[in-house]
């Protein structure tokens, strides 16, 4: 099992083209996946591939990437270019205005260099196998990095469960003996209330009364619930042992289950022994609940 929590960062350079790629990816909880990307322009044509490899390792998450490029001194420089043709025409165009102003100030070429377009940068290329490298070395770093934590995180979390999931078996066994007396427990209510109702003395052989006895009491028979919670619990605890992929949306769908099928346990034996137990069970649930939103 894997968390939806997780961080991940990837660092790598290439000496070649003396570029140095640093990756961050975050990832928290999200019911579908969602990849979000921050990353330089000059990178725009990566973000395909970088979106296809961390979908690789995510199902599902709010995943934000943000990828940074560092150029080093021999990039900086091969990228960097002097447009000679503006930067005479700017020093010819002053001169004429100067002299026809009477102006005698000397002009420097420095006084031109912070003009937009004398000075301009190209950028390496990047579209070269060794800068392509250097970008997948990053890459997988920080997923590799960003899985590590999460199958981390993701053991703390399927213990957390596994310990809860316990606390609920021991609940079950508890409640099912007593679970066997709610039946009779009915009937013996039932009887008393049409006795209280001016009926007289009921005749528990009564065929007639045996017959409203019996549908009475299967209402309250919490036999189907115990079984399907059991059952539950295996399905759970299965989920919690895979290895192999994804298992948030099956234990979102389980949690439901066993919510449902201990409601419906509650309500039948409303007012007994039993209610306590329901209560602690719901408890034990709802921390589950918690645990299993941030499962991926």
């Amino acid at each position: 099992m894997r968390s939806m929590t997780g961080f991940g960062r990837g660092t790598a350079e290439n000496q070649t083209a003396d570029i140095t790629f640093t990756i961050e990816i975050t990832s928290i909880n999200r019911k579908q996946l969602d990849i979000r990307v921050a990353l330089p322009n000059e990178l725009s044509s990566f973000e395909p591939g970088l979106r296809s490899r961390v979908g690789e390792f995510v199902s599902r998450g709010a995943v934000n990437v943000k990828v940074l490029m560092q150029l080093g001194p021999k990039a900086t420089k091969e990228g960097v270019k002097l447009n000679s043709a503006l930067l005479e025409a700017l020093i010819d165009e002053s001169r004429q205005i100067g002299n026809g102003l009477g102006l005698t100030d000397e002009i420097h070429i420095r006084d031109f260099m912070d003009v937009p377009g004398v000075i301009e940068f190209s950028g390496p290329n990047l579209k070269v196998p060794e800068v392509e490298i250097a970008f997948s070395e990053a890459l997988d770093i920080a997923v590799n990095e960003l899985v590590a934590m999460k199958e981390k995180e993701g053991e703390h979390i399927c213990k957390d469960i596994a310990s809860r999931l316990q606390v609920l078996r021991k609940l079950v066994d508890e409640i099912e003996p007593l679970a066997a007396d709610i039946p009779e427990q009915q009937k013996t209510k039932l009887l008393q209330k049409l006795e209280h109702a001016g009926l007289g003395i009921i005749d528990s052989d009564d065929e007639r009364i045996l017959r409203e006895v019996v549908i009475y009491c299967d209402k309250a028979d919490v036999t189907e619930e115990i079984t399907r919670l059991r059952s539950h619990f295996v399905q759970f605890e299965g989920y919690l042992k895979n290895t192999t992929g994804p298992v948030g949306r099956s234990l979102d769908f389980l949690i439901q289950e066993l919510f449902r099928e201990t409601t419906t346990l509650g309500n039948k034996a409303a007012g007994c022994q039993i209610s306590p137990l329901v209560v602690k069970m719901k408890t034990e649930l709802e921390k589950i609940r918690e645990q299993v939103q941030n499962a991926e």
